[in-house]
């Protein structure tokens, strides 16, 4: 088992982070800085006059590492946006002056197994040459769907707790949120509720655009994107198609593509809903993880082949000179 370090990358020195390699591996640095920054939700209010976030800042902390610790392959992923932004350009520079190889796609996740409609930006980089994400193994008539993803598991009420897993819980909803949830559809929105279940915000002109949420998903489709307040039904989305609440951290971690049982919390050890949603909805998919991995281990041993290839050609060339 690995080691876990918590620290700032900004702070991190680079000799230490260096240290962690083995000698003579080949290094790969995987890193990505937090995408709040660069959503949708955030640019809006930048446009609007607000200051730009700390967190940018990170991305070039990442860059800085990558300057001093020289590893072979370099993988970096975050939101669509960011492929707009001139922080990112200067990213993408700074690799190809290294002598990196530099490739990016936005990439659609239920084409590698995850069921929700997530967009992500996933950048490849190596010393060896080109390096792309490995074809997509899903096709659209196969993505994973809501119900093939959490279909099985057991049903909750509003507020409940499985016995059998702790991580099976969800948010209690107030009264009036649970005659708005039995008043949705799946893939519905409050716009067909009866006005008196209509918030004041959804009344007026700046709310209007919000339709997906206080929504149900819909049960034969990928889930909405996973946010890091899934867990609350007004937040989006979120309520789950069939049963009258929102979905449990399980579920959002099934729709993250975490295996089933995988144990994201200690035992017996007390948890915050909302502290471990963030952790949730922050997790890069674990299918789009598999998939980036899969793309290095692809490009690793086909450079090693590549170059066997060549080692062989000289030996039966030197064989040759030397008959």
């Amino acid at each position: 088992m690995g080691s876990v370090n918590e620290a700032d990358i900004a702070d991190y020195p680079s000799e230490e982070l260096s240290q962690l390699y083995p000698e003579h591996s080949i290094k790969i640095l995987v890193g990505c800085a937090p995408c709040q920054p660069f959503s949708k939700y955030t640019m809006r209010y930048r446009k609007n006059g607000r200051g730009l976030d700390e967190k940018w800042k990170l991305l070039d902390s990442f860059a800085d590492k990558i300057d001093k610790i020289k590893p072979d392959i370099v993988s970096m992923e975050n939101v669509p946006e960011l492929e707009k932004e001139k922080i990112f350009q200067e990213f993408k520079a700074k690799l190809e002056q290294s002598d990196y190889c530099v490739t990016h796609s936005i990439v659609y996740c239920p084409d590698y197994g995850v069921p929700q409609v997530r967009k992500r930006l996933v950048l490849l980089a190596s010393l060896f040459g080109r390096i792309e994400l490995i074809e997509p193994w899903h096709t659209p008539e196969k993505y994973p769907t809501v119900r093939k993803a959490i279909g099985k598991l057991p049903k909750l009420e509003s507020g409940q707790q499985s016995p059998d897993d702790p991580l099976h819980c969800c948010a209690a909803l107030s009264e009036k949120n649970i005659l708005r949830i039995k008043s949705s559809r799946q893939g519905g929105t409050w716009r067909e509720w009866d006005e008196s279940l209509k918030l004041k915000c959804h009344r007026e002109n700046s709310g209007k655009t919000y339709g997906s949420v206080y929504g149900r998903m819909s049960l034969d489709k990928p889930s909405p994107t996973i946010t890091t307040q899934f867990y609350g039904y007004g937040n989006g989305r979120f309520g789950h198609p069939e049963q009258d609440r929102a979905i449990s951290l399980r579920e959002g971690a099934i729709l993250q593509s975490f295996p089933l049982g995988y144990e994201i919390i200690a035992p017996d050890k007390p948890f915050n809903i909302r502290v471990m949603g963030t952790h949730i909805g922050n997790a890069v998919p674990v299918q789009l993880g598999k998939a980036i991995g899969e793309s290095i281990k692809k490009h690793i041993l086909e450079e090693i082949k590549w170059n066997r290839g060549i080692l062989q050609q000289q030996t039966l060339f030197n064989k040759s000179i030397d008959a």
